[in-house]
């Protein structure tokens, strides 16, 4: 019996980066040049938008018929028991590390080192993200060699798809046994998109195989082409968010409508420069654009008026209460309802960056279609207090609403109805001051700042962590329902404990609210320290 071995090569890539294409151009490549092949494909989860293993076995037909037979290849690749693992993204190359694909007596690991965020990571209530440094490194000890560089930029720079990247890549490793010539053959036959491919397979064999790319291959445009990039969204709340972590203020591209010239904003930047400390007036500045983007000039000035005391306290020597109060206070007051998310999903950049996410050409045509399910709750809040809690009590308005939203609909916001549906919504900003949302957030906000205020007068220190609790109140729907109540236990803490509640403690039992949604740490980290 013949002891030679198949060449066993797994793909981990997810919908719509060339996976399959990856896959059948290697099969090519091997039936073109004397080898016997076979791939297969296993989905996996939908949560990594439609993340397939693809596996491939080639065998030289030579040694087939030396051998008598029809060799029997494998339809899975085995733990321990891979020459080749391609990657198009690094949570991809992880998995495979996990799953025992990676070898470090056997197999060559080649990934792109660009991330698309899983669900967990962007629906943690923390900063989810896992630490990509730490995937590289654990990855590189894997691996008998581990080339990798960003591929979804090489691919974009050439207007090419990764699967191109990856199979330069291949090529440029040398791993297997065929020519370069031979692999841009098998593009060749391909038919579709050659010279792009060429183009980014030739840098990214550069890349591997450390050799000049040559002169570059000029792109064909295409035309009459339709790009769909369809979207799961809520409107009660924005799925373009990055992961849930609540970090510095970020600031808007421009605040929408607002001139710096106007005298409003003039007057609310002059009041940061003149009543509060240089330590604070970054964080102020982006805290009033956030807030005008969010509402208005005369919002974004009730924020300087809620932070005026905070400034005005001895503990704020340092300024860090006050920037920290400042920076949760803006996130706070710019809470997500479902005019905020309407407002975002209905914004030109948002288009723009859309079209740039799906690489969609000038004379291509772009749909964006949204997945819309809000609840009772979310559509009583966005409309007036008195009408919210009409339909919010039991009773055939509230029965009539669930009935007509107990299934989601899809919306394209890319057409004129679509659009027109959400700038509406948007539009009712205008009231959102008379919402029962508003009242309730208001309220909150407000008990926030006195506790802040009180507990800075005792323990400076710990009155920071107070300010920095508000990072669990975030999100919309059931995120925000458990944040609140998460939010709300550690207050009860702190009015409970006074003084005496070490800012450590504190910090602690923050985060473990952030630790997990069913807040089962959180109840036990409380009972561990008397506060429950």
């Amino acid at each position: 019996m013949s002891a030679a071995q198949p060449l066993k090569i797994a793909i981990m890539a997810m919908g719509g980066e060339g996976g399959g294409v990856l896959a059948d151009w290697i099969v090519d490549l091997g039936e073109a040049n004397g080898y016997l092949a076979q791939t297969t494909s296993v989905p996996g989860v939908a949560q990594r938008t439609g993340a397939t293993i693809y596996y491939v076995e080639l065998y030289p037909q030579r040694q087939a018929e030396i051998d008598g037979g029809t060799p029997v290849l494998a339809l899975m690749p085995l733990p321990g028991d891979v020459d080749v693992v391609l990657a198009s993204e690094l949570m991809e190359c992880g998995r495979a590390v996990q799953r025992g694909l990676v070898t470090p007596d056997r197999t060559t690991l080649i990934a792109s080192t660009h991330r698309v965020y899983s669900i967990t990571e962007k629906s943690a209530l923390g900063d989810g993200r896992v630490d990509s440094a730490a995937l590289i490194a654990h990855a590189e000890a894997a691996a008998k060699r581990f080339v990798r560089f960003d591929m979804a930029e090489a691919a974009e720079q050439n207007g090419s798809v990764i699967s191109a990247v990856l199979f330069g890549a291949l090529a440029g490793t040398g791993v297997l046994p065929f020519s370069r010539a031979q692999f841009e053959a098998t593009i060749g036959r391909g038919g579709v998109g050659v010279a792009p491919s060429l183009k980014a397979f030739a840098t990214a064999y550069a890349h591997a195989a450390g050799v000049d790319p040559g002169p570059a291959v000029r792109a064909i445009p295409a035309h009459g082409d339709t790009v769909a990039a369809p979207e799961a969204a809520a409107l009660d709340g924005t799925a373009d968010a990055p992961p849930a972590s609540r970090g510095p203020v970020p600031a808007p591209a421009a605040a929408v409508g607002v001139e710096a010239t106007d005298a409003r904003v003039r007057a609310l930047l002059n009041r940061i420069e003149r009543d509060f400390p240089a330590s604070a007036r970054t964080t102020l500045r982006e805290g009033i654009r956030r807030l005008i983007d969010y509402q208005d000039p005369a919002y974004a000035g009730l924020y300087l008026d809620r932070l005026a005391p905070i400034a005005a306290l001895p503990a704020n020597d340092d300024g860090r209460l006050l920037d920290e109060t400042a920076r949760h206070l803006a996130l706070w007051m710019s809470y997500e309802d479902t005019i905020r998310v309407a407002a975002l999903k209905t914004r030109g950049s948002r288009f723009d960056r859309v079209r740039g996410e799906v690489r969609a050409g000038d004379d291509q045509v772009l749909a964006i279609d949204e997945y819309l399910h809000p609840r009772v709750q979310e559509i009583a809040e966005t409309l007036p207090a008195v009408l919210g809690r009409w339909i919010e009590r039991p009773g055939w308005p509230r029965r009539l609403v669930e009935r007509l939203t107990r299934r989601g609909r899809i919306v394209t916001t890319s057409s004129l109805s679509g659009f027109l549906m959400l700038y509406a919504v948007a539009g009712m900003k205008r009231w959102r001051r008379s919402t029962t949302r508003f009242a309730a957030e208001d309220a909150a906000i407000v008990a926030w700042l006195a506790c802040v205020a009180d507990t800075a007068a005792r323990n400076p220190e710990l009155a920071v962590e107070v300010a920095q609790c508000q990072r669990l109140v975030k999100g919309y729907s059931d995120t925000h329902e458990r944040g609140v109540r998460h939010f709300d236990l550690l207050m009860a803490a702190v009015r409970r404990a006074g003084s005496t509640l070490a800012p450590a403690t504190l910090r602690e039992l923050r985060e473990a609210a952030l630790a997990d949604e069913q807040g089962d740490k959180l109840k036990t980290t409380l009972a561990r320290h008397a506060l429950a």
